[in-house]
């Protein structure tokens, strides 16, 4: 159990921050930068399902995805080094990813069949599900390029469990749009 008692302690006042194993890095650093982005995609969905009152299921579903969200960050922020920590850190799992996939093709299945590039907007809901698409998106090139780094190790399922959510994103978007009737369709050329 997390228990935070006090919000500030005053350590990042150099511009480091403390990873999961207790090592400082710079606030800008890669991994930091990308487990932040992760957490602004969480902020993102969080906004987005203010607008789902009508919609409990998607609602239920991007819950678990905000704590899925919270288990890559702590993924992200206990790098793996291969020295022994006094605790198993959290690690997203293959069985999030699969989890991700049946959600996507769930929701997938009822929506009408794309005949063009949809832009980001319609009703509100899926004006926000756009936009955390995107910001997951930025997560998840953070995330590769941290992991093409030589000393930064990042498992397999962190990169598939983003690189699935952007597309469960897009289509949460589409249901959010009338089931994708309401979509908002990219017209090539429409203003030359």
């Amino acid at each position: 159990m997390v228990v935070l008692n006090k919000i500030y302690t005053k350590t990042g006042d150099d511009g480091t921050t403390a990873l999961g194993s207790g090592e400082r890095r710079k606030k800008h650093d890669l991994r930091v930068a990308a487990y932040g982005t992760v957490d602004e995609t969480n902020a993102c969905i969080g906004l987005a399902r203010l607008h789902l009152a009508d919609n409990g299921e998607l609602d239920e579903v991007l819950m678990r995805i905000q704590n899925d969200l919270f288990d890559l960050g702590a993924d992200l922020a206990t790098p793996e080094t291969g020295e022994k920590l006094e605790y198993e850190p959290l690690r997203i799992t293959e069985g999030q990813v699969a989890a991700i996939e049946k959600q996507i093709d769930r929701f997938n299945k009822d929506l009408q069949s794309l005949r063009s590039f949809i832009l980001p907007g319609g009703s509100p809901a899926a004006a926000h599900l756009h936009l955390a698409r995107t910001v997951a998106r930025r997560a998840e090139r953070m995330i590769v390029e941290l992991s093409a780094q030589p000393q930064e190790l990042v498992s397999g399922a962190a990169i598939r469990y983003m690189n699935r959510l952007s597309d469960f994103l897009f289509v949460a978007a589409r249901v959010m749009n009338d089931g994708g009737r309401a979509d908002v369709l990219w017209v090539p050329g429409a203003n030359r």
